[in-house]
């Protein structure tokens, strides 16, 4: 691997993103999948599973919740500092159904200093917006790749 100094922003993320996944048992297990990362961007998404599924046969809030954690938290340790979640809230809209495939799209909304906000739209396979997850993050001290 090249020298940070010499990498692209988008090889940044790439190579963050590598780092954060192969330490990354929980999506992993879960079968999420990274689709996309770029600066400031992550896109995840989860087939919901009967394992999945909650008293009323939809999928569990807590897992359409951590799908959206998972997005958030690729999209906001992109550019090569460890970042931690401060806060985060969601509004489910429609129920996430068992077989659906859940995907939580991260942007970035604002970063400045130590602070981020990032919005998190989950959309079904049929393109529905099942939920909105908002995050605020907090750079900490490290890096995911070597100087």
């Amino acid at each position: 691997m090249k020298p940070v100094c010499d990498m692209t922003p988008q090889e940044i993320a790439e190579a963050s993103a590598r780092a954060m996944w192969n330490n990354d048992s929980a999506s992993q297990r879960l079968g999420m999948t990274l689709d996309h990362i770029a600066p400031g961007q992550a896109t995840l998404s989860m087939t919901v599973t009967e394992a999945m599924s909650n008293g009323h046969g939809n999928c569990h809030g807590g897992y359409i919740f951590t799908l959206a954690d998972s997005a958030f938290a690729f999209a906001c340790n992109s550019y090569n500092q460890m970042v931690v979640a401060q806060h985060c809230s969601i509004t489910y809209l429609i129920p996430g159904r068992i077989g659906d495939r859940l995907t939580a799209t991260a942007t970035e909304t604002s970063r400045r200093g130590r602070s981020g906000i990032y919005d998190i739209r989950i959309t079904n396979q049929d393109g529905e917006h099942v939920a909105e997850f908002r995050g605020h993050s907090r750079t900490v001290k490290g890096t995911h790749l070597p100087a």
